[in-house]
Formats: C-alpha cells, structure tokens, sequence
C-alpha cells in the first residue's frame, strides 16, 4: 500500500506541476500578446458655426476613444490623487492597495473596497468581462506585462482614451468636448475634477441628471481637497476651484437635425475612405454646412416641389458650394429623408441619373481649348445630325455662334462638335472632370453623350462645373471649414472658362429658345446651364454667381416621366429661388458682382449669321472676346441695307420716283441656308442683283458652279414606319448651289424626278431598296456629289 500510495503521490505532483507548468505557459504567452484595445475614435460633426451635427463612426455603441497625445498634467493629477496614487512606483498591481482591500472585504464578508490600478483598469477596459477572482487575476498580470512593457506613460495614454464617462462617452478628451465644449487642454481645475470623478461610478454620476451633477461634484471637491492636501493646488487655485465647480454647468445635448441627415451619411462615407489630418483635435469636426443655409434650402424645395408635384416631380436634390472655395454650404439628398414614398432615404445627389444637356458646356470648352472652335465660328443648325439627332423643339434656328448654340441648348451643334473634336477624347475629357471612371467605352454611348445618355451624379457635376466658375481650376468639393482650399488641378485655361462662363451668362443669347425675365434671368449676373433627360424623368439647372454655386436635380425616385417639367421651368425656378437668398444685396444692385472678361482679350462686334465683324446692318450682333490678334478683320457684307423700288421690288435707281423708294435690310448668305432664310424671314437678295448671279452663273463652265447635296447625307440608312401611309413616308432633298442658280433638277437612280426653283428643297417618297442621288443644273449638267442611301 505505501508503494501504491507512494505512486499515487508521485503522480499527482507530476500533474500539478504539469498543469501549473501549462498555467504558467498560458500567463506567460498572455501575457507576451495582450495590449490595450485601440478603439477607433468616433467623429464629432459640427456645422460651419460649431452648431452639432452628429456623432458618427461609433464603436460597439460607444463614442469617443479620442487618443490624447501630451498627457494634460492636470487631468493626469487629479486622475491618480484618489484612483492610484501610488501609480508611479508600482509595477502595475498595488501590493499595498490589495492588503487594505483583502482585509477590508474580509472584515465586512462582502467586497467594500477595490485594488485595481489605472493598468488594471485599462485591462478590464480592454476585455471587458464577469467579475472573478480569475478575471482580477488576469487583470493583474496584463497590468504587470503592459507596465513592465509600455510604460507608465502609455498606460496613462491608454487609460484616459479608454475610460468610460457615462452616456456612451469614453475617454477625457471626448468628455471635455460633449460635457464642456473645450478641449481638454483647456480645462480649468474645477472642470477637470467634475470630469474625473465621473468614471468611478458614471451610472450614478450621470452629469445629464441633476442628481448625477452633484455626486460628481462631491467627488470632485475630494479631488480638489487630496490635491490641495498634496500641495498640487495653491491655496489661491483651490479656493477658486472649489467655488466654480459648484456652479459648473453641463453642455446639454443637442439632437441631430433631420435636415442634414444626408449630409452626415456623406460625411461618414468620406472619412472612412480619408480619415482626417492630425491636428489638436482632429476627429472634431468643424465641417462647412451652414444649418440656416440648409433649413431654408429645404423650405425653398418644399415650396418648388408643392407646384411640380402633381406633374411627377416627387423629390429634390441640392448642393451649393462657395464658388471660389468648393466648401459645402448646403446639401440636401432629399426633400424628406423619412418619406418612404418617394424614397426619401436615398440621397440623390450621390446617385447616378441622366443629365440631359448640362455637359455641353464642357463640349465648347474643349473645343475653344483645342482651337476647333472660336468665338467667331459660324455653326449650322439647319437639320438633324447623324443618327437622325434632332432639337428638342422640333426647330433649326440655322446659323448661329457658338455663345447661342450653347445658350440656347441645341442639339445639333453640340453633336457636330462632339464629333469635330472625336468621342473618345471628350469622353477623356469628361473622365478627368471626374464626372466617370471610364468603366465602359466611349463608343457605348457615341453621340448621346452631349445629351446625355451617360449617367452622372450631382455631386460630381458641381465639382465639375467649379472648373469653369474658377477660371479652368477643377476643385473638388471641401467639408472641412478649418483646411484650406484645394490647389485643384488645371483642365482649361482661364481664358477658356471666362469665355464659356460669358456665354452661360448671356440672357440674349438664350433667345429664342428660353425667354426672357423668367427662371433663368438675375439681378445679377449669374451663368447657369439647364439639362432635361429624354422622357422628362430628370430636371436640372447648374447655376452659379461670383460667390457661389448650386446645383439642383429634381424628378422622381423611379425614374417615371414627369409631365412639362424641364430643367428651365422648374429646377431653375429652385435655383433661383436659392440663390436670390444667397445674395439678396446683390439682388438690390448695391454691389458689382460681374464675370471678369479673359484677361488681355480683346473685344469685337460680331454679326451672329456671319461670324464677321458687325456693321450697323447686321442683326443680331454679340460682343465677342479673342486673343491678341485674333479679332476677324473681314467685315460683314452679307447684311445690307439697300434702297428699293417699292413697286417691283428691285434696286431703286435714279428714276425711280422718291415715294416709292423704300430702305430695306437684306442678308445674302451662303447657299446652305438658303431654306432657312426663307422661313425665318430674312430677305434675299434684290430680285436684279439675283437674277444677274443667276445669269452669271449659267454662262459659266462646269467646273465654275458648285453643288453639294446636304440632306440626306452619303449612306445613310432609312427605317421606313411601317404605321406611316406609304403616301407621307417622305424625306427632304436638300442642296446647296454657289453661285446661285435658277434651278435644279434632281435625279434619283439616274432618272429625272423633279426640276425645282431656288431654293433647290423638295420631298421625296421613300421606296425600299439603294438608292442613288444627283442634281443636274439645265443648260450646265450633273454637278456635285453623288449620295447613295439604303431604305428598308
């Protein structure tokens, strides 16, 4: 039997040295990997005037863990006078401390007194956890291994990012921000003694609640007393400290405006792709939202939507921005974040939607960058592009210059220039506006992108569209009121972005396309650009002054066509409303808010059907910029003005009889608009001076007479309707002939079809098959280019 016991003996001290090795391993292993949590620090949003926005970026709930980087000497004081006195000489536990408390609880057979350090409580912060005698041990060799590890400093460090202040409020920096409003480094001695007594029971302490105050400020008078016992506190700063900590009021919290519930969502998502730059106190965040500005945009929406709403138009969104800055004054997602109906939830200045004609802008920008186009350039609007691309309003207002064509939106010259410049490299160009990420080729949306088959955000547009209010600097939007302004990235000269800007300010050159003194017309100078997505389902209006930006979108969340809502009519009627709030001086004329024309440009008077210069017979006339010695010297002569004979309509002579003599304008202009001139009323020629050019023309040569079939174009295809009578399935010939002549006869598959008068237009009726086209002028022959076209 001894021998049995013997082994048994034997055995179980191998065990337990076994298991206390293993128990060993584990503390030591534990002890080797553990340390602090490093919770990441939610953010405080404030607006521009430090107004409360949000707490965001939450851990498990809780809010702060802001780090504080120089330890604060009085917090760090008033910290260890009464929870850890001893902490610069321990190791991490308090020998002393747990006798007093073993003895204490033992005496009183229940847990009366705690012997946790600072580095013990940091453990327990830091894994969290059931009260135990196997939780305290293990708090007590963690607290060893970060002290002996770390420092004393550090576990300060940690301590004071970790350390719960009640109301889901950890760490004293963060705590001095939500309770007092100041940065920890300014609190007084009253303040920091309030502060720290409140983690030893936040519950109870709740400053929040009167009852909570006062036991914090009884804690925090023993504070005062053990530092003044300590010498700490001067005699003088004592007395101050305990009188000021009895009046000592606690920041109230401050709900979260609804209103800028989108905004915040923005905010969030950005800082948790760029973090803040270091600073004193980097995750409070003074952000450039104006909360009056955003309180009265959204009533501006409100009252817009109420009129629009029976035609479809259910929701808004509106971005404005300091011109010169990029900061974000205003950013409303929605009318009402809470309206499940119309998808309030969604922010829809931050979803992708069609932006009907607001990039055309950029369009002539590059263009005039490039020199394809000049403010002189004489564009064609007189049919449908390729593609069979046509005006919104069905009408050619043929001839014009580049400040009408983009002023009055037309379709057509946008097209043409797209293609003059080539699609890729203004699908570039929108690519480094920042308005896509080139996810799909150029050639997936071909000419629809002057109109607007890409689907942009709003967000983007204004960043875009500061590129052209910031002389050529494309800047992205700013949410910080403390940084400064991006530098931004040059994409257009300056002198490019004063000339586009000069066109999208020009009320008479919208005429006749948009009205004078309506939605688009300002006190003071404003350029602006309006967008309307095919089928009405998005309105949009770009505007912006010398002082700020705005951008509006306005339609329905899916995507239904809206009834006579244009981005004129009803999101430039918000943006207008906004931005006479903006600058109701300015809208009293007490200031000179004027674009600046491009620096060392000269100014010229330019005929708008010639792209000459003007002479008083021109109509209408537009003072136009260019560069040093670019300024068209040719003179206009298409317009003049010429006495006529009433009777005969031919020049007067001298014989003709002074009452019947009669001064009247006419404008000879190229063969091309012959059609239109006539239905736009503008007279051609004397009937004399034509019929000597007729006449000219037809005693010359062949090769002295040139025509050019420009309707229908070379290979072409045609789609016949198969609901349209073959009788009306008709397209129009059109060709231009200079000089002029008296007719011209077309032939369609080498067979005569019709001999048809100046100004040589006329339809033909469309049969299926390919065709061929040429025009013979009598008494010269086939003359021109030959069209070949296909209909099916």
């Amino acid at each position: 039997m001894n021998k049995l016991g013997n082994l048994s003996l034997l055995w179980a001290l191998r065990l337990t040295l076994a298991f206390g090795l293993i128990v060993a391993i584990y503390i030591a292993i534990d002890m080797l990997t553990f340390h602090a949590v490093q919770p990441k620090p939610s953010y405080l949003l404030l607006d521009r005037e430090q107004r409360f926005l949000a707490e965001v970026g939450a851990h498990n709930g809780e809010m702060g863990y802001w780090p504080v980087d120089a330890l604060p000497p009085r917090v760090v004081a008033a910290t260890l006078v009464l929870e850890d006195r001893r902490f610069w000489n321990h190791p991490g536990i308090d020998i002393i401390a747990m006798a007093r408390a073993l003895q204490q609880n033992a005496t009183a057979r229940t847990r009366v007194s705690g012997a946790s350090t600072l580095a013990m409580q940091v453990a327990r912060l830091s894994d969290p956890g059931a009260r135990s005698y196997t939780h305290k041990a293990r708090e007590t060799w963690r607290a060893l291994a970060m002290t002996l590890r770390d420092g004393r400093e550090q576990v300060l460090h940690d301590y004071l990012r970790l350390v719960p202040y009640g109301n889901h409020i950890h760490g004293i920096a963060y705590a001095a921000r939500r309770y007092l409003d100041k940065p920890v480094a300014d609190l007084s001695w009253a303040e920091v003694a309030l502060l720290t007594a409140i983690p030893q029971s936040p519950t109870r302490m709740n400053p929040f609640h009167e009852g909570g105050r006062q036991r914090a400020i009884a804690r925090g008078q023993r504070i005062l007393d053990a530092l003044h016992a300590q010498q700490v506190l001067t005699d003088s700063d004592f007395e101050i400290a305990s009188t000021q900590i009895q009046a000592l009021q606690i920041l109230r919290p401050a709900p979260r405006p609804m209103v800028a519930l989108h905004a915040v969502e923005k905010l969030t998502d950005d800082l948790a792709v760029a973090p803040p730059r270091t600073g004193p106190e980097p995750y409070r965040i003074v952000t450039t939202l104006d909360l009056d500005l955003q309180l009265r945009v959204v009533d501006h929406a409100q009252a817009e939507l109420q009129h629009w709403e029976a035609r479809g138009a259910h929701n808004a969104a509106v971005i404005v921005t300091e011109r010169a800055t990029g900061r974000v004054r205003a950013w409303m997602g929605s009318l009402d974040y809470f309206d499940r109906a119309n998808a309030g939830a969604l922010d829809y200045a931050r979803i992708a939607r069609s932006p009907g004609s607001v990039l055309k802008p950029f369009i002539y920008a590059l263009a005039l960058e490039r020199g394809r186009l000049t403010p002189a350039t004489v564009m064609d609007d007189l049919h449908a592009a390729p593609g069979g691309i046509t005006n919104v309003d069905h009408r050619f207002l043929g001839p014009m210059l580049p400040r009408q064509a983009l002023a009055n939106s037309r379709n057509v010259p946008a097209v043409e220039l797209l293609n003059t410049l080539g699609l890729n490299q203004v699908y570039e160009f929108l690519r480094l506006l920042r308005l896509h990420d080139a996810a799909d080729p150029a050639t997936r949306y071909g000419a629809g992108l002057a109109l607007g088959a890409l689907p942009m955000k709003l967000e983007n547009i204004v960043a875009a569209y500061s590129t052209l209010a910031n002389d050529g600097l494309w800047r992205p939007l700013q949410w910080s009121e403390t940084d400064l302004p991006s530098h931004g990235q040059r994409l257009l000269s300056p002198e490019v972005a004063r000339i586009v800007t000069s066109y999208l300010a020009d009320p008479n050159a919208r005429l006749p396309s948009f009205a004078r003194m309506g939605t688009l017309e300002y006190p003071f100078p404003v350029a602006l650009k309006t967008g309307t997505s095919q089928g009405a389902r998005d309105a949009w209006t770009l505007a912006y002054s010398r002082r700020y930006l705005v951008g509006v979108w306005m339609g329905d969340a899916n995507e239904r066509p809206m009834h006579d809502v244009t981005g004129a009519a009803a999101a430039g009627a918000l943006a207008q409303r906004i931005l006479l709030d903006l600058q109701p001086a300015e809208s009293q004329g007490m200031t000179d808010v004027a674009f600046p024309p491009p620096e060392h440009y000269q100014a010229a008077r330019i005929c708008a059907l010639t792209g000459m210069r003007a002479t008083p017979a021109c109509e209408p006339v537009f003072e136009e910029w260019f560069a040093p010695g670019t300024v068209p010297a040719e003179v206009d002569t298409a317009f003049v003005q010429v006495s006529i004979d009433a009777r005969t309509g031919a020049r007067a002579h001298a014989a003709t009889p002074v009452a019947f003599r009669t001064v009247r304008r006419f404008a000879n202009l190229p063969m091309r608009y012959a059609e239109w001139s006539a239905e736009a009323g503008y007279a051609a020629a004397p009937r004399d001076d034509f019929n000597v050019r007729v006449a000219a023309a037809t005693s010359r040569s062949l090769d002295a007479v040139h025509a050019h079939i420009t309707a229908p174009r070379d290979g072409e295809y045609i789609l016949r309707d198969p609901s349209v009578p073959p009788e009306l399935s008709t397209i129009a010939l059109r060709v231009e002939a200079e000089p002029p002549v008296a007719e011209v006869l077309w032939r369609i598959d080498d067979q005569p079809y019709q001999l048809v008068p100046y100004p040589y237009s006329v339809r033909w009726r469309v049969t299926r098959g390919v065709h061929t086209l040429r025009v013979e002028i009598p008494s010269v022959g086939l003359v021109g280019n030959v069209v070949k076209l296909i209909v099916e």
